[in-house]
């Protein structure tokens, strides 16, 4: 038997979508991208959404839509992927990083208080495997430090403290105290990357909470001008009868969505409940089989939260690195593919090249050295699942 990691979930339905495009004539930003923007914000309960490359860029673009640049600070998580802090260095800021809570795979909240300076403009929380931040806490953390935020343009100003931006690529259709991922933080950033529960094949998305004062349509224009060069019109605008002229405003950049993307997310969007549904009941079947006081999982559901599922972490309690990766070598020798989310950012050459240390950051140190993700996604059959339990139960054992 061979299990992959997590291949796409591509139906019929995507198919079709992707034809019906590649026949209308119209492939790049166009209709069917407007059209998901318009799904995605009656999901996510908010006004509007930007479609955009990758959740990269929605982050990258938040920034600078911001005014964030040289001289500011951003803060993030050390236990993530580089895009959650690599964007803060696209943008001319200062790279911050704060330590996880011991045994939590998301940020240490006090850290993160005492994090913020004059100079901090935004925090990026995390939502990782698909369970969000306690964004209360995130929250309180800039609320307190409030009285010593330093605004550097209006659209900072209308906020008044420092802003918090999802880092959500992991997390579309999770709940938190009643909120969907999207309506919690100030501006939610998705992934619709193949690996993702929800795919464009690449692909993501801003959306964000109304600013007092601020237009939200004025937003939309000026992430629009961000993704297409500054151009005050796009290639659908351009179309009407004598609409052809337009203006550079200013050098921006070029990370627009595309129809085809857009045609492959409007059919997985309809499909969303009943992925959900099934990542649930496999989640349950893991959680049924495998935990124990030798085996601890990332906990998905709550009576104040519910995960998108996205991905299955396992930590080997007590168990270093080589005993964790000798796990990874056995599952794969017996068909199934695992991986590992995430070696903390310090621990990468780029980022102990701007002078992150891991000894700094023990506790993102102890999630990680006994991690292991299983598979987990929407085409794996219970007889698939089962195959994982038991061969993992049977690898700890024999090692054991």
């Amino acid at each position: 038997m061979h299990i992959p990691f997590s291949p796409p979930d591509i139906s019929q339905s995507e198919i079709d979508e992707v034809v019906d495009t590649l026949k209308s004539g119209w492939i790049t930003t166009g209709p069917k991208t407007k059209l998901f923007e318009k799904k995605i914000s009656e999901y996510c309960n908010t006004s509007k959404t930007v479609c955009l490359n990758s959740a990269t860029t929605a982050l990258e673009m938040t920034l600078r839509f911001l005014g964030i640049g040289e001289g500011d600070e951003v803060i993030t998580s050390a236990y993530t992927y580089s895009a959650s802090a690599s964007v803060i260095h696209h943008v001319g800021a200062r790279i911050v990083l704060v330590d996880t809570e011991k045994d939590s795979f998301h940020m240490n909240y006090e850290q993160l208080e005492n994090a913020i300076t004059e100079r901090t403009k935004a925090v990026i929380p995390v939502d990782i495997a698909g369970v969000m931040c306690d964004y209360n806490k995130v929250f309180e953390a800039v609320d307190k430090k409030k009285n010593i935020f330093n605004p550097s343009n209006e659209i900072q100003k209308s906020i008044g403290r420092i802003a918090v931006i999802a880092d959500a690529a992991h997390s579309f259709g999770a709940m938190y105290k009643g909120k969907r991922s999207g309506e919690v933080a100030d501006f939610t950033c998705f992934s619709f990357h193949a690996v993702k529960n929800l795919t464009t094949a690449e692909g993501g998305a801003v959306t964000w909470r109304n600013i007092p004062g601020i237009d939200n349509e004025e937003i939309y224009r000026q992430f629009m001008l961000l993704s297409l060069h500054g151009q005050t019109k796009d290639a659908l605008a351009k179309t009407k009868a004598g609409s052809w002229e337009y203006d550079i405003v200013y050098l921006a950049y070029k990370c627009n969505m595309t129809d085809i993307m857009a045609s492959i997310g409007l059919a997985q969007l309809q499909r969303y409940p009943e992925f959900l549904k099934r990542r649930k009941q496999i989640i349950e079947m893991y959680d049924k089989g495998i935990l124990n006081d030798k085996i601890a999982a990332l906990r998905h559901y709550g009576d104040d939260f519910c995960s998108s599922g996205h991905l299955y972490l396992v930590r080997l309690i007590d168990k270093d690195e080589k005993y964790r990766n000798q796990v990874i070598e056995e599952m794969a020798s017996r068909g199934i593919s695992t991986n590992v989310h995430y070696k903390p950012l310090p621990m990468l050459t780029a980022y102990r090249k701007l002078g992150f240390d891991i000894k700094n950051y023990p506790n993102a140190f102890n999630m990680y050295k006994n991690e292991i993700t299983l598979p987990l996604h929407t085409l794996l059959t219970d007889e698939q699942v089962t195959y994982i339990i038991d061969n993992f139960n049977n690898i700890i054992n024999n090692r054991n």
